[in-house]
């Protein structure tokens, strides 16, 4: 199984039911993708199960394509009537499977038992994106099939019965929480869709917001997002030449006796540093994966 991207900035998105979209999902360059079986397809029997085998061989032709491609299937949610004949589509040679609208820990347990009765232990994207599921936030993250998380503003806001604006006050609280409780669980969480597909100003926007939060990545569901998500979560030349001239700085104070010392006019704490490090760490990561 391919190990999937640790801190992706970008998870492009494909409907299930379209291979011709599927097979392009690469020339983006996003960092990890994911077949939809989800919202993408209409929600019907019909529908879904003329999807599932578009999907498996799809993600199959895929795999052999692009094998350092993490790639990912969402399946439907643990207690839909989809839940099931979905996991007929999953194979070893996934990186992981997203798991959507999870409640509780007992939801990922029944996901991880399920998969096993299938001989299949696929690491699982959790989905929060309702009510219960952000206000379980982090006992589902810390189950030990999470390795990483996402948060759906969307449904989430029509679970509450309240209306999306632009400005997103109305999932403030909860997308705070999901990053708090990613960090506290260790698991890299990805940030919310942004539906306006040509609009560079509003998904910039919306990314900074996220990265402010402590979002490592984003969800994308068009191709031209994917290099605006590189561009604001990952680190640039400007940044980390900032973060190397304060570390420098730091030690040269140290050598000097100094703990507590300026830069750029700025009194500088170990926060300050500690970021830094975050930094150059993630760089650092970068440049292997």
């Amino acid at each position: 199984m391919p190990a999937p991207t640790l801190r992706p900035r970008s998870m492009l998105f494909a409907p299930g039911n379209r291979a011709d979209l599927i097979a392009k999902l690469p020339r983006s360059s996003p960092d990890a993708v994911v077949i939809d079986l989800e919202d993408a397809i209409p929600g019907n029997p019909e529908a879904k199960a003329a999807a599932r085998p578009i999907a498996r061989d799809a993600a199959r032709d895929l795999i052999a394509a692009a094998p350092h491609l993490a790639v990912f299937l969402r399946v439907n949610a643990p207690h839909s009537p989809y839940f099931a004949d979905d996991l007929a589509v999953l194979t070893p040679e996934l990186a992981g499977v997203v798991i959507p609208k999870l409640e509780s820990a007992a939801d990922v347990r029944l996901v991880a038992e399920a998969l096993k009765s299938r001989g299949l232990t696929l690491p699982l994207l959790a989905g929060l994106e309702t009510g219960a599921g952000v206000w379980n936030a982090l006992e589902i993250l810390k189950e030990e099939a999470v390795t990483l998380a996402y948060f759906g503003a969307e449904d989430y806001t029509t679970d509450l019965g309240g209306r999306r604006t632009a400005g997103n006050l109305e999932v403030l609280y909860a997308r705070s929480k999901v990053a708090l409780a990613a960090r506290l669980a260790g698991v890299p969480a990805l940030d919310i869709v942004v539906t306006a597909l040509n609009d560079e100003a509003t998904f910039r926007a919306d990314s900074e917001q996220g990265r402010a939060l402590g979002y490592a990545g984003k969800l994308c569901i068009h191709p031209a997002q994917v290099a605006l998500a590189h561009d604001i979560f990952g680190t640039t030349p400007a940044e980390a030449a900032r973060a190397r001239a304060l570390l420098d700085a730091a030690h040269a104070a140290a050598e000097r006796g100094h703990g507590a010392f300026s830069f750029e006019g700025q009194m500088v704490d170990e926060p300050m540093l500690s970021a830094a490090r975050a930094v150059l760490a993630q760089l650092q990561e970068a440049q292997h994966e």
